[in-house]
């Protein structure tokens, strides 16, 4: 069921059974089918409410290829403030009526779930494989830092996936994650986006079920 939040982002919900939910943040590419069906899945498998948010509302890339696609999207990220895009995830999690609910992201939507964490809206916090650090080509006004973010008052425990062979996630920024109080699990030999699109030929099919088992786990508090 496709919503409108008040911001004009459209938001994709999937019903579930339980009194749990879940936002999810796509990664760089937006909401397209491919997290439409990730989000089926987690209802699928979890009876919860799933709701999947457009992180850049507005902004098709029709036909573009994968070097200008990624030139327009960094340049939108640079005028993404935390307190819109931060909004939107909040207001997502209200919106699906659920008392507990947990935030999930990709890449740079698993950024966005790291600082999500510091908002005091939610339970728990998974990023598979969101920086550390906003990237320099990213950064612009309004953005703050996930790791700095992470400390303060009220953060809800967050947990990464990530491989060690991902160059935007590399060891040190791993390692401030973990000293910022995050559960990390460290997938050897694995590159950048080794679970949610099968597409990708990082994809690792051993490894996305192993992660998705632990983040699932982890998002239902155990």
């Amino acid at each position: 069921m496709r919503r409108i939040l008040s911001s004009g982002t459209p938001v994709e919900i999937i019903e579930g059974s339980s009194e749990r939910a879940l936002v999810v943040v796509p990664d760089i590419w937006g909401l397209r089918p491919l997290f439409v069906d990730l989000a089926q899945m987690v209802a699928d498998r979890t009876g919860w409410t799933v709701a999947c948010i457009e992180p850049f509302p507005g902004q098709d890339l029709p036909g573009m290829d994968a070097e200008d696609g990624l030139a327009i999207r960094g340049a939108a990220l640079r005028s993404i403030t935390d307190d819109a895009l931060l909004g939107d995830v909040t207001e997502a999690a209200d919106l699906t009526g659920k008392p507990r609910v947990g935030v999930v992201g990709f890449c740079m939507g698993g950024m966005f779930a790291l600082k999500a964490a510091s908002t005091g809206r939610f339970d728990n916090a998974v990023s598979f494989y969101g920086m550390a650090h906003v990237q320099e080509a990213w950064q612009g006004p309004g953005q703050g830092d996930p790791v700095e973010m992470l400390g303060r008052p009220g953060s809800a425990r967050a947990m990464e996936l990530v491989g060690t062979e991902d160059p935007f996630v590399p060891s040190e920024h791993i390692d401030d994650l973990e000293n910022a109080g995050v559960t990390v699990h460290r997938y050897q030999d694995a590159g950048h986006g080794f679970v949610h699109d099968p597409s990708r030929p990082a994809h690792r099919a051993d490894y996305a079920e192993d992660a998705w088992n632990k983040a699932l786990a982890f998002l239902a508090g155990e």
